[in-house]
């Protein structure tokens, strides 16, 4: 009896701190979010931005706010999401600590649409013209190029059984495609290459109205495959051989969760470029909050940090009181890499609850 009890206290002790940390990042993610709309080059008053968000200011300072820093902080909270949400899935399907959602070579079928469509057809285009119609025919190639690899991936994964071997396959074709991105870059002239390394940078700022509107309902789409695959992923993590025991379809959920994987990554890089790290550093970030393995619990608590870590590399890469704007693949590295050091040289404790 008195078991029970220790274990029902445990239990409330645990959920009362699950929920403590919850209501801390959600308040941090506020705090982020708000901060961004209000830091940039041009300083704009916190009584202008609560008058713009409502409806109620047309001058100069409310159509920054309204036409730039808003969309791109929600740029940031649904990059972040996404890719933090794709490596805790990667993570959790190949058993591997150092796998993130680029690790199937979908960023490298992506690089390979976008550099066709920059170096290969569209000798016109330039870093200043990349805007209307060009910017969706980046992303439109993008999202192609990362789709067949997407295909190319499930074909192989729901043939062959060793998921370690998947993941081996997936490396060597993004390595093959990465070479054939090198050839081109080669024959290049030098506009479009120069347009071509800037995409390569990411950026959270180039988006259209319709482009973001596009985006935000294929994260949900994302998420909800995520929330659905939750048992899927926590049987992943004690190997297939236990899934296939407690009857889970291993093919179908391999796929399922490569899908999900795909959707968000994919949509992802066809808007705003591979941006790296994310992907890898805030899973371990969440598992260390929270101490846990289950992806009940690690999905939301990766939801939140993604956005939170993304909000703040997107205010640090503005350079606030500055014109200058610094690509935001050079923050995310910055931010993430010590992260993954870190994981890496933490102790035996913390890898035994992977």
């Amino acid at each position: 009896m008195s078991g029970k009890k220790h274990l029902s206290n445990e239990s409330g002790l645990k959920r009362k701190r699950f929920g403590l940390i919850f209501t801390g990042l959600i308040v941090l993610l506020i705090f982020a979010f708000l901060l961004d709309l209000f830091l940039g080059s041009v300083s704009i008053k916190p009584l202008d931005i609560v008058k713009a968000l409502f409806g109620n200011s047309d001058d100069i300072s409310g159509k920054i706010l309204m036409q730039f820093r808003l969309p791109k902080a929600i740029t940031a909270l649904l990059v972040g999401i996404a890719l933090s949400i794709s490596g805790l899935q990667m993570q959790t399907l190949f058993r591997n600590p150092m796998a993130g959602p680029y690790v199937l070579g979908l960023s490298s079928g992506a690089s390979l649409g976008v550099a066709f469509v920059i170096m290969g057809f569209s000798s016109n285009l330039s870093p200043d013209a990349i805007k209307g119609i060009g910017n969706w025919a980046i992303a439109a190639s993008s999202w192609t190029g990362a789709g067949i690899v997407m295909i190319l991936i499930m074909i192989i994964s729901s043939r062959v059984k060793n998921i370690m071997t998947v993941l081996i396959l997936g490396i060597m074709l993004s390595s093959a495609i990465a070479s054939v991105v090198s050839i081109m870059q080669y024959f290049s002239n030098e506009t479009m290459l120069k347009t071509y390394i800037i995409w390569t940078m990411g950026s959270l700022g180039n988006l259209t109205s319709s482009q973001l509107n596009v985006m935000m309902v294929s994260v949900i789409i994302g998420i909800l495959i995520s929330l659905f695959s939750v048992k899927m992923l926590n049987a992943h993590l004690l190997g297939e051989d236990y899934a296939r025991s407690i009857g889970l379809d291993v093919k179908l959920s391999r796929i399922m969760i490569i899908t999900g994987t795909s959707i968000l990554t994919g949509t992802i890089t066809a808007f705003c470029g591979p941006i790296g790290f994310i992907g890898i550093a805030v899973p371990h970030l969440a598992r260390i909050m929270f101490l846990t393995s289950d992806h009940k619990i690690l999905i939301p608590a990766t939801i939140f940090t993604g956005a939170i870590v993304m909000l703040i590399s997107d205010i640090i890469s503005q350079m606030p009181g500055s014109d200058n704007v610094l690509p935001i693949n050079s923050i995310t590295a910055l931010i993430g890499i010590p992260v993954v050091i870190w994981v890496i040289l933490r102790d035996q404790k913390y890898r035994d609850i992977f």
